[in-house]
């Protein structure tokens, strides 16, 4: 892992972390020397348990195309039907967004989707999962790039609501 020079970063990095700057959060992104594609080797790469990783999971609201952006523990899974009951009109649906729609309302790429400075505002959910730990990472805009926050930081920089919004692990 190293700290990284921002004249350096790659773009969707840079706006992670002029944002995260802006908002007073006291921990820089970093970037890691192997991708942290999926939570599972972003864990192994920071050496903390997989549900510390913060899972950004964008969903396509049908009615008005908006992103929804879900984030959750990267131990468990979404439900689509309760994020679906939360963010549609009754009757509404949610659908599964492709690596197009992702960038095109993100600003990033599937696999470093950051929780903050997106290029459209997306809906979010914040998973009550999450609060079971005093350290979470998140994705920092890049495949390589996570930043270090707390559930409550999560909140107070994305402003989202938390919500019971994943499937019970035995399930």
């Amino acid at each position: 892992m190293m700290d990284t020079a921002s004249e350096s970063l790659p773009p969707g990095m840079l706006r992670v972390t002029e944002a995260l700057a802006a908002l007073g959060h006291p921990h820089a992104p970093v970037m890691l020397d192997d991708a942290a594609r999926t939570a599972q080797q972003a864990a192994d790469a920071l050496g903390v348990a997989l549900g510390q990783i913060a899972k950004s999971i964008i969903f396509r609201r049908k009615s008005d195309d908006a992103a929804v952006l879900v984030i959750t523990s990267g131990d468990l899974r979404v439900d689509e039907k309760k994020v679906q009951a939360l963010v549609c009109a009754e009757g509404g649906k949610l659908g599964r967004a492709d690596a197009d729609f992702v960038k095109a309302k993100t600003g990033f790429s599937i696999g470093g989707v950051s929780p903050l400075a997106h290029a459209t505002p997306p809906v979010t959910l914040i998973d009550k999962q999450l609060l079971r730990f005093d350290v979470i990472w998140a994705a920092a805009g890049h495949p390589h790039g996570v930043f270090r926050l707390s559930p409550g930081d999560l909140q107070r920089l994305t402003g989202a609501p938390v919500h019971d919004v994943t499937v019970p692990p035995s399930a």
